[in-house]
């Protein structure tokens, strides 16, 4: 693949620049292309099932479905209860990850936890776990690529910036540009959950740098200003996705002065379930 373009854009006075990781594919792009960047370099006869868990919403899921029907792989993904109007729906990540073949099995809540502990427990050498949002291990590799496309841009800006869900790229990204400043903010939990998440892979770096949302804002649910962001972004001619960007875009407005790097996640595939919800609440004609 060849590295993803760089756009830059005006915004509120400020210029930015755009790593484009959202065009590498319809949905296999953004970091989620760079966390299964290994997965994807695997020979197709090496796995015949790839197990993935956590909400159906989730970037990570869509793209994981994407590869495996690439692959030719069985996708096993498991959540909580989800409601049948969401079972119906004919749009969303959801619905598109049915499309590719996924096999979505649901866990009554009160077993969910203690069931995904224990998936680790039953797997053989054929059948390969990613953790929630796509928090491996072997993202490194992915990441390390997305670094040397940055480095050899040789862009004036030392400082860069991409959302958190676990925090991985951002995480793996600092360790890879030890001379680049990494901005992150969590998009699901508080700075303290997005640092045990970190922490589980590896001590955090000095670099990265987490930004605390000015409130808590609770992960997929519609807030006036992230739709504020969402337009006032799209007027410069690109997309972001309404669940991970916005909250980083707020928070890099508010709490920074520099030139930046935005490396954009991907995830736009699911802003067509978020729109409707924002119409539905009224918050958007």
């Amino acid at each position: 693949m060849n590295s993803s373009p760089i756009s830059k854009i005006n915004l509120d006075g400020r210029t930015f620049f755009v790593k484009r990781d959202d065009l590498i594919d319809p949905y296999l792009a953004g970091n989620k292309y760079r966390k299964l960047y290994t997965l994807l370099q695997t020979p197709k006869d090496k796995f015949n099932k790839i197990i993935s868990y956590g909400g159906t919403q989730s970037n990570a899921m869509l793209a994981i479905s994407a590869m495996c029907k690439d692959k030719g792989w069985e996708f096993v993904y498991y959540t909580k209860p989800i409601s049948k109007i969401q079972k119906e729906l004919e749009y969303g990540n959801y619905y598109h990850s049915k499309k590719l073949g996924m096999n979505h099995i649901e866990i009554d809540n009160e077993l969910y936890r203690n069931f995904i502990a224990s998936l680790r427990i039953n797997l053989n050498e054929k059948v390969f776990l990613i953790d929630q949002g796509g928090a491996v291990k072997s993202a490194k590799d992915g990441v390390k690529v997305l670094a040397d496309e940055i480095r050899e841009a040789n862009l004036r800006t030392r400082t860069i910036a991409t959302p958190s869900g676990t925090g991985t790229t951002a995480l793996y990204l600092a360790f890879a540009l030890p001379e680049y400043k990494v901005y992150t903010t969590p998009a699901i939990g508080d700075i303290e959950y997005l640092k045990e998440q970190m922490s589980a892979l590896h001590k955090i770096p000095n670099n990265l740098v987490i930004l605390e949302p000015c409130k808590k804002y609770h992960f997929a649910k519609p807030y006036p200003e992230f739709l504020d962001i969402y337009e006032k972004l799209l007027k410069t001619g690109i997309e972001f996705d309404l669940l991970y960007a916005c909250g980083m875009w707020k928070c890099l407005l508010e709490q920074t002065n520099e030139e930046i790097l935005y490396v954009h996640s991907g995830g736009v595939s699911g802003n067509e379930s978020m729109l409707k919800r924002y119409s539905q609440k009224g918050m958007r004609t």
